[in-house]
């Protein structure tokens, strides 16, 4: 599904220009400095060109329309990622992004659609409107973009992206759709490769930061590391890196080994390659894992081992050399190890591809797609800004959003995207929000909203980049996800996604408490609520073991325990309850429903916390073997928890 960006269509807005005999001009996004700056023009006298002008007497327009070529096209010899090269901007993550995009044919066909259509036909000059058209994944949804084909140009030549071949315009003319979603190509100074790697896909990125978790000193998670890159990039997703500038004079600044320093790179291959020549190699189990990297500048290259001209590759047969593609040039791509890459990068960027398809030979998931906003208000029931966890007063006034894992244990993957602020930084509000997300493991009947601190077991750190992606293996339960901005009571929007093996039925809480109906009157009205929690179960007399918890005809059911006779139970109930009177039931079943034991409490007399050995049913006082830890906590303050 496609949307058209700020109403524009390409199909009325092309047939409107060839009935009418003109060439487009967008109006939304105009051949001035505005399109250009939002700050103040530091280049000079900006020239637009459109790459042909073709319609009888638009030659005659001015300087401003005169020809950039004579034949142009979207595509010369077909798309690689040798054809982009970075312009004045500073946006090598733009580019980087790009030159990924450019190796993987389903994905590019998406940002650049119906391109037989859209490229220039010498056959057909008056099919030709100087309008042109591209799709990016913006804040869920596919965003069809409209541009004419003026190009920015300084002393007859393209200020910005650009290709090898002079008659090519399929990079600049993406760079200029996908500033024109920024507000200005200046917009595009400094970004994140993750985010444009996401709007080319519709992807889910996870920046790597390689000197956390010991990763450049342990060869094992190395190896780990390398097979999880291996496998997305076999899997047609998008690969970036980057070396981190610790000071500005650090920035795009050359080390010695050819590589720069804050600076994107696509990865263009990752390999297993062998190493030997003859037909000894064939039966050998060495193999090296390697990686091809891309400088946007399409010059300086790594220098070091393995680098174009270096001897290792007379290890490798020239049939191997030929297959992925060796060349001895200066053109901004080389290959190198991944120990290598890893002792000298700090930050790597793995777009994913998730799979959602019913019918696959790969892992499928299943995703759900919430959008919410931070939004402060007085009232500190109806905030949902309400900052970091170091914000203990407000924390929990964040949106919150529940969802199930019905497995024994499911992998979850939580994607956080706030949404393009930089189309109002020439109102000085482009700037992104420092965000991040927790989960917290809370009771298996929970409706309502949070109000005190459950279980955390998984978070982000804060970044002001535009996603936050978290990974975990949670056990079967419930759990809420909070997703929170660093600072409290800044506003904004979000998009979340969450991906599980099986429906997780993710929602938005909404309410505090049960809500009073028209039939509160006649069933009454909840006065108290009860937090249950069951940690730990001790000498029962079964395995497969688990546990129902019971008050006022309301029943949670515990996950199955198998292989213990002290199960972990970490189980935990919430009871709105209409009368203190009525006591709680807890019940411990094997799997095949046979009866172990039960707790029967009463919170008349307080909270509870202890051991307590099971009984016989109700109204029999026999003591069975085994025991239950317990905490039992009761307020008349239906927001307690």
């Amino acid at each position: 599904v496609f949307s058209c960006l700020i109403g524009q269509s390409f199909t009325a807005l092309r047939k409107q220009c060839r009935q009418n005999g003109l060439l487009f001009e967008d109006p939304l996004f105009p051949a001035t400095d505005q399109s250009l700056f939002y700050k103040r023009n530091h280049i000079g006298k900006v020239i637009w060109k459109r790459p042909k002008v073709s319609l009888p007497g638009a030659e005659r327009e001015g300087a401003r329309e005169c020809d950039l070529c004579q034949d142009p096209h979207l595509f010369v010899d077909g798309l690689s990622a040798h054809d982009l090269h970075q312009g004045k901007l500073g946006n090598c993550w733009f580019v980087a992004a790009c030159s990924t995009l450019a190796s993987k044919e389903g994905l590019w066909q998406k940002v650049i659609p119906d391109w037989k259509d859209q490229e220039w036909d010498k056959s057909r000059p008056k099919l030709y409107a100087g309008i042109f058209h591209f799709r990016f994944w913006r804040f869920g949804d596919w965003a069809d973009v409209v541009i004419d084909d003026r190009l920015p140009t300084f002393n007859g030549k393209l200020i910005f992206c650009h290709s090898n071949d002079a008659n090519e315009f399929w990079s600049a003319l993406v760079e200029k759709a996908y500033a024109k979603t920024c507000g200005c190509y200046e917009a595009l100074n400094g970004g994140n490769t993750a985010d444009a790697l996401v709007e080319f896909t519709g992807g889910v990125s996870q920046t790597i930061t390689l000197s956390e978790k010991g990763v450049k000193l342990d060869t094992e998670k190395q190896v780990e590391l390398f097979s999880r890159v291996l496998k997305v990039h076999e899997r047609g997703g998008l690969i970036s890196a980057s070396i981190e500038a610790t000071s500005a004079s650090d920035m795009e600044a050359r080390m010695s080994n050819g590589l720069v320093k804050g600076h994107a790179y696509a990865i263009t291959d990752v390999r297993r390659i062998r190493i030997g020549v003859g037909l000894m190699a064939f039966f050998r189990a060495n193999k090296l894992d390697m990686i091809r990297l891309r400088n946007p500048w399409g010059r300086s290259e790594w220098s070091g081992p393995w680098c174009d001209s270096s001897e290792e590759w007379k290890k490798v047969s020239s049939g191997e050399r030929e297959k992925i593609g060796v060349v001895v040039q200066n053109d901004g791509e080389f290959w190198m190890t991944f120990s290598d890459f890893i002792s000298n990068f700090t930050h790597l960027v793995l777009c994913r591809m998730i799979n959602t398809s019913h019918i696959s030979v790969h892992k499928t998931w299943v995703e759900q797609v919430l959008r919410g906003s931070w939004a402060h208000h007085e009232d500190e029931l109806k905030n949902r800004a309400g900052g970091c966890v170091n914000n203990k007063q407000t924390f929990l006034q964040n949106p919150q959003y529940v969802f199930d894992v019905t497995k024994p244990e499911d992998e979850v993957l939580v994607c956080l995207q706030q949404k393009d602020r930089r189309a109002s930084l020439r109102a000085g509000r482009g700037e992104n929000l420092a965000i991040g997300l927790e989960v917290h493991k809370v009771e298996l009947n929970r409706n309502y909203r949070m109000h005190a601190p459950q279980q955390k077991v998984a978070g982000t750190p804060y970044s002001n980049t535009r996603s936050a992606f978290l990974r975990v293996d949670l056990k079967e339960g419930r759990y809420v996800i909070l997703p929170t901005t660093y600072d409290p009571d800044r506003d904004g929007e979000f998009l979340l996604r969450v991906f599980t093996d099986v429906p997780s039925y993710c929602r938005e809480l909404c309410l505090d408490q049960p809500p009073r109906t028209c039939w509160t009157g006649l069933c009454g009205f909840p006065s108290l609520v009860t937090q249950v929690h069951v940690t730990q179960g001790n000498a029962l007399r079964g395995n497969n073991t688990y546990l129902t918890i019971r008050c006022e005809g309301e029943t949670v059911r515990s996950a199955t325990h198998g292989g213990s006779r002290n199960p972990n139970f970490d189980t935990k109930g919430i009871f709105y309850r209409k009368e203190s009177s009525e006591p709680i039931f807890i019940q411990v079943r094997v799997l095949i429903d046979s009866f172990l034991g039960e707790l029967t409490l009463s919170t008349e007399s307080g909270d509870i916390k202890k051991t307590m050995h099971l009984r016989a049913k109700s109204g029999q006082r026999i003591e069975l073997p085994g025991t239950l830890s317990v905490v039992v906590v009761t307020s008349a303050i239906l927001t307690s928890f």
